[in-house]
């Protein structure tokens, strides 16, 4: 009687799996709140325009992105305001460094938002206005 046979091969390597919905929502996600740098390379409105045209394209299809999107939007708006009102400041001189602490403000709330967002967290963000609820 001949013993059977154990075959030690290496089985085949698993196909590469998809990334999970849930990834590639809070990557979207993410890149909604980061899209609002684009403002500081335009140097128009792309601050406001990014996160709009991201919520806009994904918003039906995936839930996080629909919320980061408004709150992206929400706050850039916020920041517009505060932008306007410095514009009319700066010609008694306290709107320039009015101007120069919203930008610091924005990029450092955003870049927190997009960590946030891509640890799973729906951030809100503070001191904003909510026009789209």
């Amino acid at each position: 009687m001949s013993e059977p046979e154990t075959h030690t091969e290496n089985p085949q390597p698993a196909p590469p799996a998809a990334v999970p919905f849930e990834v590639q929502q809070r990557n979207w996600a993410t890149f909604t709140h980061l899209s609002a740098l684009t403002g500081l390379a335009t140097g128009g409105f792309g601050f406001l325009l990014g996160p709009l045209v991201m919520w806009l394209v994904k918003k039906n299809e995936m839930p996080i992105v629909d919320a980061a999107g408004k709150e992206a939007i929400n706050f850039q708006l916020t920041l517009l305001i505060g932008v306007l009102i410095s514009l009319l400041l700066v010609l008694i001189l306290i709107g320039i460094p009015m101007l120069l602490a919203i930008g610091i403000y924005d990029m450092v709330m955003v870049i927190i938002a997009a960590v946030q967002t891509s640890n799973g967290v729906v951030y809100r963000y503070p001191l904003t206005i909510r026009f789209i609820q």
